[in-house]
């Protein structure tokens, strides 16, 4: 069986082996594509440890290494550099660098006119290869275990991020409204994701009618919650570096938040339903939507638990950071919840409405099926 898997696709597995390896070795190379300078650590030495302590009277160990490194691009490109590493055993703003890191520095000039070891800082770490090797875990994950929808999940979602960064920048540089931005994008998302992962069918076109239907009613209620009480009880302040409209990008991040939730919920109906239907094709209606509110119900806990933690969690460190600083809880609670919790119950709302829609939006396409007979 494996043979026969194996020879039906080998042209696809030696494309996948070939992407794979290609692209190991484009960022293991690529360094002279980088405007900034580059050093590969060789050697580190950590010379000291010192105890500082705060305003708060927490303590902390801060450490100094010493750095040597290759310059691997750039007019200085093969010749050894030297920086100092100051980082704090919190890591709170620091990091500690090890062998084999790549880092982006700044070069002394100074020291390159004296004739004496480069020196410099370092303003960033290059993490390329690491974010490769993770995608490459994720796509064999998906393709191992999903075969060609896990292909096809990957393929929508390298799509979806190419589509978003087309839009940002849209909203960026040409001013078009973004909530219009948001709205086609859901569209264009719900779409997408849905035609390449479960291909042209009735149990797909069910599946996107109920997820656009059921975003954007979560958004129309979540918007006129917000309109009644003026939008109070929101604080904004993790967006005040933002030189846009805070609402409307809220709002925007809201109505693409809960279409991740509010897809899940319509195709899982769906696909139940359908699949009820196609095992036994004499099911009557009414027991098919029984099974489907049963199958609703059990979704509906564990996605908007699942929302609640996704979104929460993000605030952890903010509120530890507060609370450790003595700031009073219902102040912390207010300022780094408020938002995510808003959030949370938008996805919630449109989970819980996405049931019934899903549920009848469904048994009208196999109604639909059967007449077409």
């Amino acid at each position: 069986m494996f043979k026969q898997m194996f020879k039906k696709n080998m042209f696809f597995i030696i494309i996948v082996c070939v992407a794979f390896v290609s692209s190991l070795y484009f960022v293991y190379n690529n360094y002279n594509l980088y405007s900034e300078p580059i050093i590969t650590v060789h050697d580190v030495t950590t010379e000291s440890e010192e105890t500082i302590v705060d305003r708060n009277g927490n303590e902390d160990a801060e450490f100094t290494q010493t750095i040597h490194g290759t310059i691997k691009n750039g007019p200085h490109k093969g010749k050894q550099m030297i920086v100092e590493n100051i980082y704090t055993y919190t890591g709170a703003y620091d990091f500690e660098y090890k062998q084999g890191n790549d880092l982006f520095v700044h070069i002394d000039k100074q020291s390159i006119e004296e004739n004496e070891p480069i020196t410099g800082t370092i303003t960033n770490i290059k993490r390329d290869k690491q974010l490769l090797i993770v995608g490459w875990v994720f796509f064999f994950t998906l393709l191992i275990i999903g075969k060609r929808q896990g292909f096809f999940a990957t393929a929508s979602l390298v799509l979806n991020i190419i589509i978003l960064s087309f839009a940002l920048d849209i909203y960026v540089n040409k001013g078009v409204n973004l909530l219009l931005i948001s709205t086609l994008l859901v569209i264009i998302f719900t779409i997408l994701s849905l035609l390449l992962v479960n291909g042209r069918n009735e149990k797909t076109y069910a599946a996107i009618v109920a997820t656009i239907i059921g975003t954007f009613l979560s958004l129309l209620i979540t918007f006129l919650a917000m309109f009644i009480t003026s939008g109070k009880g929101l604080y904004y302040e993790e967006m005040q570096f933002l030189t846009r409209p805070y609402e409307l990008v809220f709002i925007a991040g809201l109505f693409i938040g809960s279409l991740g939730a509010v897809m899940d919920v319509a195709i899982s109906i769906s696909a139940a339903l359908f699949e009820l239907y196609e095992k036994n094709k004499h099911i009557s209606y009414k027991a098919l939507k029984q099974s489907g509110l049963e199958i609703g119900k059990d979704i509906m806990g564990t996605m908007t638990n699942i929302l609640f933690f996704a979104y929460v969690s993000g605030s952890i460190p903010a509120l530890l950071l507060y609370l450790k600083n003595q700031s009073p809880l219902g102040f912390t609670l207010s300022i780094h919840l408020s938002l995510e919790v808003t959030r949370a119950l938008a996805g919630g709302i449109g989970i819980v409405i996405t049931i019934p829609v899903g549920l009848y939006t469904t048994l009208y396409f196999i109604k639909r099926k059967q007449a077409m007979k």
